[in-house]
């Protein structure tokens, strides 16, 4: 056969992906007018009677505050041009107070505050400061990429607070340099923490949305104003053009055309009708995305044209209503996979393919390979590192592998058993005994084979009980349960018999006999010049890259070298025709909950690979989810055919369980 040519390219598409996705702060709208000379004290009579009270309502915890008495409030917010700084003023009314004053204190351990800035409010999308206050608590996030943001600090505050019966005040000076301006918004939102003697615990914001303290699209807007100001009411509408049950947008923004540091979001009512005060001028109307998913379909919410009303303060003014599609985009998904017939002609399938889903589901990043016939045939790059800095993804750019550190871990501990160091079926506690699990008996019935089966009993990853040891859910081997801490157990117990530490001997078991030269398991100079970042909702996130190794999840590498594993047991190298067959037979069935999908063909867990039977064939594979990374390979046994997809960004999902679709199974009949 011909040998096809490999492509290695890529496609810078930042721009495109921020064009689609405006960031979709929470709704809420608050007006900072300039204050006269403000104390920081704790004592609020200082402040103007005038200043509008806006009610902290919006309960964001599982537990709900049990009346007004148990928790409510409000909050008040001006500025002073002078030092440039926000303040703002909180009266709670808590019938119970908790404060932790031990070593351990934890946000969630007593009352506190969380309060988020996001001092840039960039229309794509910028970086929070988040300041976590307590007596004994002082955290800080800062968002590593925001100029604004990763500079923060307690030295820009200045923070009170008194107690006094049921009340608690909080009040706040955050300096915000030069960006305060007149006519400039920015995000800004918050969390508090009511900890009870019951041990109740709750949190409550000015806005909805979750994760304030990293994500700007969970935060209001304040919008500084000169004094005496009058704001301007605009209304609207937005529908679609014809029925449909799915929910609206719930929100759309309005951009001031004459001042690009002015922008808010407002909330939709269930009607569709929005209305919100802004400083007169011209603003353009903005859906918050451009697409949006329901169920198997997505749709595009196209404005054809920009909708654009001059806005003037004594007067009402009313938007054009917006009206949006309720026609789903053709589905891409083909009746028979492109790789079964396979050319030159596939790679703008391809291409196509993979950019579309990053338009609809905003995935900064790929690295795809694909094989056919025992060798690649494809390989391609596509998007950005981070979103920030607009770093393109190249053949030398690493992705988190997640769980697919598993399979590759697992071959090594195969290697050393069909050479006798470690015996599959034996206890590991004969190798090694575990401290955090020694309590429980029934765990020296765990063995290595257990592990590679996710049949310890252990969970995914430890919760402790009273003891504060590991729980086992069952007896190790008589049930199923997926665990990331069984490999670390593993991952001792083999440092243990061999007397080396686990990344030698994935050298010398799969690195250099399988040819993995682009991979690593923990930190280093390479890696750190070479490691894409994770993404949530297209906002880069910082990971301290792996200090030691983890077994389960620290495994970093890119498409087109992670094939050479792919093909090695594709091929049925390096081990021996049984030991594959028992990797590949059934060891045990997937739990699904109620409401969960059921896969499309039947599918278990072999030897830490997932093993599916479907009309092509045996396919095995396996799956990785770090959050900001997911990732998936599959290799159909029969047709000699397969792909390994790497992506940095927590909106994959649809992306991945599209692709074996689109490459070998083609359409799903309903």
């Amino acid at each position: 056969m011909s040998q096809l040519p490999v492509k290695t390219a890529s496609i810078f598409i930042l721009g495109v992906l921020f064009c689609l996705q405006l960031s979709a702060h929470n709704g809420k709208v608050a007006y900072a007018y300039p204050l006269g000379k403000i104390n920081v004290d704790g004592d609020l009579s200082d402040w103007p009677p005038t200043a509008v009270k806006y009610l902290i309502k919006t309960n964001i915890s599982d537990t709900k505050p049990n009346g007004d008495a148990d928790f409510s409030g409000f909050f008040q917010l001006g500025y002073r041009m002078e030092n440039h700084s926000l303040y703002i003023a909180f009266t709670i009314t808590d019938n119970d107070f908790v404060e932790d004053t031990t070593e351990n204190v934890r946000w969630n351990t007593q009352d506190a505050l969380q309060l988020s800035v996001d001092a840039r409010h960039l229309p794509f999308g910028s970086g929070v400061a988040s300041f976590m206050y307590s007596k004994k608590l002082r955290n800080i996030d800062n968002a590593f990429y925001d100029s604004f943001a990763k500079n923060a600090s307690w030295d820009m505050t200045e923070v009170a607070f008194v107690r006094k019966g049921n009340k608690r005040y909080y009040e706040w000076r955050i300096s915000l340099g030069d960006q305060l301006a007149v006519n400039k918004s920015i995000g800004f939102d918050f969390l508090v923490f009511d900890k009870d003697t019951d041990n109740s615990f709750s949190f409550t914001g000015w806005g909805k949305g979750e994760a304030k303290y990293r994500n700007p699209k969970s935060l209001g807007d304040v919008i500084f104003l000169a004094a005496d100001e009058k704001l301007a009411t605009v209304s609207g509408n937005v529908s679609r053009d014809k029925p449909m049950t799915t929910p609206l947008p719930g929100e759309v923004h309005l951009h001031s055309v004459q001042n690009p540091k002015l922008w808010v979001a407002t909330d939709l009512d269930s009607s569709g009708n929005y209305s919100v005060e802004v400083p007169a001028g011209k603003y353009e109307l903005l859906l918050p995305y451009t697409y949006f998913q329901n169920g198997k379909n997505v749709y595009a919410l196209e404005q054809k044209k920009p909708t654009v009303v001059l806005v003037r303060t004594g007067q009402k003014n009313n938007v054009p209503r917006l009206t949006i599609s309720s026609s789903p985009i053709a589905d891409l998904i083909p009746e028979k996979g492109i790789l079964h017939q396979f050319g030159p002609e596939s790679f703008s399938k391809i291409d196509h393919f993979i950019e579309t889903y990053q338009k609809y589901y905003q995935i900064p990043g790929v690295s795809l390979a694909l094989i056919k016939d025992g060798g690649l045939v494809y390989y391609k790059t596509y998007g950005v590192r981070n979103t920030f800095t607009g770093e393109k993804v190249d053949e030398n750019t690493l992705f988190e592998a997640a769980s697919v550190t598993k399979p590759v871990f697992a071959f090594a501990v195969q290697r050393l058993a069909e050479r006798g160091v470690i015996d599959l079926d034996k206890p590991l506690y004969l190798y090694l005994p575990y401290a955090d699990i020694e309590y429980d008996e029934r765990y020296k019935l765990m063995t290595a084979r257990h592990v590679l089966t996710h049949r310890t009993g252990f969970p995914n990853w430890r919760s402790m009980n009273e003891n504060g040891k590991l729980n086992l859910l069952f007896t190790p081997g008589t049930d199923y349960n997926y665990s990331g801490e069984g490999f670390e157990y593993l991952k001792k117990v083999i440092e243990k018999i061999t007397g080396e530490k686990v990344e030698q001997v994935l050298q010398e078991e799969v690195v250099k006999p399988i040819g993995l030269y682009h991979t690593f398991f923990s930190r280093n100079d390479s890696l750190k010049h070479m490691a894409a970042n994770g993404h949530y909702d297209m906002l880069p996130t910082y990971d301290e890259l792996p200090e030691s190794p983890g077994m389960a999840y620290s495994m970093y590498t890119e498409a087109r070298i992670f094939t050479k594993f792919m093909l090695y047991l594709l091929d049925q190298k390096g081990l021996s025709a049984e030991t594959y067959q028992t990797m590949f037979q059934k060891h045990s069935d997937f739990h699904y909950k109620p409401g969960d999908k059921k896969p499309r063909y039947p599918a278990y867990m072999g030897e830490s690979l997932e093993i599916r039977e479907t009309p092509f064939g045996k396919s095995f594979g396996h799956g990785g989810n770090n959050g900001d990374f997911k990732c998936h390979f599959e290799v159909y046994k029969d047709l000699k055919m397969g792909y390994v997809i790497f992506t940095n960004s927590n909106t994959s999902d649809a992306l991945l369980d599209a692709l074996r679709d689109f490459l070998v199974e083609g359409k799903e009949n309903e």
